[in-house]
């Protein structure tokens, strides 16, 4: 709730003045300031003529005293004044297992403030859980489970005065999905109260792309059959990869999404064909898009097909007696024929 206090005038006039000129006086309690709440009074010589009381009739000079507040948000804490502001980036972003950078500067004003404490703080779900402070008297912390992983980028941080905690950007190493949050970068000084700003920083996990046949012969069978050939699969990624096919082989893909607990996203797909003849040595070629990154991944497809039988040399004019004739069995089949036998 914005709460406004407005101009109050008061005049210092002769009694009979007084009972004649109204003002408006508005309290409002600062109780999130640490020093009392002083308005700001300036003098201005104000000229009152024949409008003043009736039972004087002249002239007389009054001084006018005017008091201006400025506008606070009721929640303890004032709202940026004198300059004061705390610098962060929106949004940050890495993969697990990199380093990223929070950054948090603090813009001190004219006249400038004192810096007692800094802290930072993961916010998730409505809770705040504290992960790093420095103080100039106590020096730097950096709390389980992030002792190992943060730390803050400045040495200055260390020195433990005021003036060196104007920087306190923070590095993260080692990055963790569990890590992926809203961080709080909070400034307590005096005597303006408390400055915060907010980053979230978004974790990435590059999936593991693998493409593999479903089985290492497929057999064409009759009665003919559909039945998947080949899998593509982009296992852990965040966020889920999009898997397509390539190929001229005419089939048909399945996808599915398997949402795993820790809040990464495998995603299958699965190429159906009829096997037969035609598709043996066909190329099948899965395109995984994960981002602005892109992996592709081919198979051959083998396929096992009974013989096909041709006999082959007969052009319709055989004779007795002819010479030079002769007749070929051709076999075309996969696994190739090894015995060929004639019979009459």
């Amino acid at each position: 709730m914005e709460v406004l206090i407005f101009s109050s005038f008061l005049f210092d006039c002769p009694p009979l003045f007084n009972s004649t000129v109204q003002a408006i006086i508005t309290l409002h309690l600062l109780l999130s300031l640490e020093e009392p709440f002083i308005p700001k009074v300036e003098e201005e010589e104000v000229e009152m003529g024949s409008g003043g009381p009736e039972a004087l009739g002249s002239s007389v000079k009054c001084k006018q005293k005017q008091g201006q507040t400025k506008g606070y948000k009721d929640t303890g804490v004032p709202q940026a004044g004198n300059g004061q502001s705390v610098q962060t980036d929106p949004s940050k972003s890495g993969f697990v297992g990199d380093t990223v950078e929070l950054r948090c500067v603090f813009i001190n004003g004219k006249p400038p403030v004192k810096i007692s404490q800094v802290t930072w703080q993961k916010l998730i779900n409505g809770t705040k859980q504290n992960v790093a402070t420095a103080n100039p008297a106590l020096g730097v912390s950096v709390l389980p489970p992030f002792k190992d992983r943060v730390s803050f980028k400045h040495p200055a941080v260390r020195q433990r005065t005021p003036s060196s905690l104007e920087d306190t950007t923070i590095v993260f190493s080692n990055l963790r999905l569990s890590d992926e949050a809203a961080y709080i970068c909070e400034y307590t000084t005096f005597p303006a109260g408390n400055r915060e700003n907010m980053v979230n920083l978004t974790v990435f996990a590059r999936p593991v792309t693998k493409m593999t046949l479903t089985s290492p012969t497929i057999v064409a069978r009759t009665p003919k059959r559909k039945m998947p050939v080949a899998t593509c699969m982009s296992a852990n990624g965040k966020p889920p990869s999009v898997i397509k096919w390539d190929t001229t082989l005419k089939g048909e893909a399945t996808f599915q999404e398997t949402r795993n607990p820790n809040g990464t996203v495998t995603v299958r797909s699965n190429y159906i064909v009829l096997p037969s003849r035609e598709t043996h040595r066909q190329k099948l070629t899965c395109i995984v898009t994960y981002r602005a990154e892109r992996f592709t991944e081919s198979v051959i497809l083998n396929v096992q097909y009974e013989p096909e039988v041709k006999i082959e040399g007969f052009d319709g004019n055989w004779y007795l007696n002819r010479p030079n004739v002769k007749l070929t069995c051709n076999a075309d089949a996969n696994p190739a024929v090894t015995v060929y036998q004639w019979k009459l």
